[in-house]
């Protein structure tokens, strides 16, 4: 047993390591993204109706670090600011199933092609989800716009105008961007990240090589279970990487690995239900039935593409075992263990004395 507990714990290690530096980046690009990205913009491009929006959350949605819970609310609001059903599901889909973190992560664990081949293919899946989506009547619902949220205090009954924030310098926007990505953003994707880490680890230990096709049967067969794993599977892009990466050096295909990063961040009982609920029942039937079309194609396209071009997947992770043997892999690795462990640590909640509405001048 003890054996056996080692032996995972190394593994994980070696994954975790490989993985670090680029989801520090990740991290990164994603508070910078924060900090030059206004609060309301999404809802500017994205809150009307026709194909043009369902282009744009299709777009938009891609590298925006939200992950399969956090686009939640932010998909809600779209729809209650008039956006079409189809935008909607373009922006759940689209977001969850990449970002600026996980396409770093999926250049450190998979390889080059994957990471452009990542992406795109998310970009069509949410596309023609939208599209499809788009094309169901829109029955004649009333949205209603949800209130605005406050503290209570009477200082927030003030004017539109006095709401406006006022503008903030470049240095504080990317600072309170920073600030997102390590703390908020790192502690809603972060347990996830372990989460896959540890099944990867597991994977690597127990799975021989060849097991996939021995036992997963031919290409095709392989998309397909790993479509229907990944459909009622709740994980985001970012932990959905290291157990597709872990599955591909045990034989599975790139193309069924796509597949399993296409439908596990965007079908889980939590996203089903907001469709079921905000878009409609045959909605629901809609999104489900082209994620898994697209889903399946785009790998079967990925394998012919991997087969044309003569690339060993598995190629590229060898090659990074190796450059994980540099001081700054480990080093990348503690520290971000240290962030996640300090956004555990439990935190003193603000009461209403602390928003600052009360606040006397000179600090008093």
């Amino acid at each position: 047993m003890y054996n056996v507990i080692t032996g995972i714990l190394f593994e994980c290690w070696d994954i975790l390591k490989e993985a670090a530096p680029y989801v520090l980046f990740g991290f990164f690009a994603a508070g910078i993204l924060k900090a030059f990205i206004p609060e309301d913009f999404v809802v500017k491009h994205l809150g009307q109706k026709g194909t043009r929006s369902v282009l744009k959350a299709s777009l938009f949605g891609i590298p925006l670090p939200l992950c399969s819970c956090g686009v939640i609310p932010v998909a809600i609001g779209l729809r209650k600011q008039g956006a079409s059903k189809g935008a909607t599901a373009s922006f759940l889909i689209s977001v969850p199933e990449t970002g600026v973190d996980s396409i770093a992560i999926t250049w450190a664990l998979l390889d080059p092609l994957m990471t452009v081949a990542r992406p795109i293919a998310a970009f069509i899946t949410a596309v023609v989800t939208g599209i499809c989506i788009n094309m169901i009547p829109e029955s004649k619902e009333t949205l209603e716009k949800s209130p605005q949220e406050g503290c209570g205090c009477s200082s927030h009954s003030k004017s539109e105008a006095e709401k406006l924030p006022q503008k903030e310098s470049l240095g504080r926007r990317i600072e309170k961007g920073l600030v997102y990505a390590f703390s908020d953003l790192l502690k809603d994707i972060g347990g996830w990240l372990m989460l896959g880490i540890a099944i990867a680890g597991i994977i690597s230990f127990f799975v021989p090589v060849g097991f996939v096709e021995q036992y997963l049967g031919g290409e095709f067969s392989s998309l397909l279970i790993m479509l229907v794993i990944g459909i009622p599977l709740y994980i985001c892009a970012s932990a959905s990487t290291p157990i597709a990466a872990a599955l591909v050096l045990k034989g599975l295909s790139p193309g069924a690995a796509l597949v399993f990063l296409l439908a596990g961040p965007a079908t889980n009982a939590a996203t089903m239900t907001v469709v079921a609920k905000h878009l409609g029942k045959t909605a629901t039937v809609v999104y489900t039935t082209a994620i898994a079309i697209c889903s399946l194609s785009m790998g079967w396209a990925v394998n012919r593409i991997y087969i044309w071009a003569d690339i060993d997947v598995m190629a590229w992770t060898r090659q990074a075992e190796h450059t994980t043997e540099s001081l700054l892999y480990p080093v990348s690795a503690l520290i971000l263990l240290v962030l996640l462990f300090r956004n555990y640590l439990p935190q003193k909640k603000p009461d209403d004395s602390d928003c600052g509405c009360h606040e006397q001048p000179g600090g008093v």
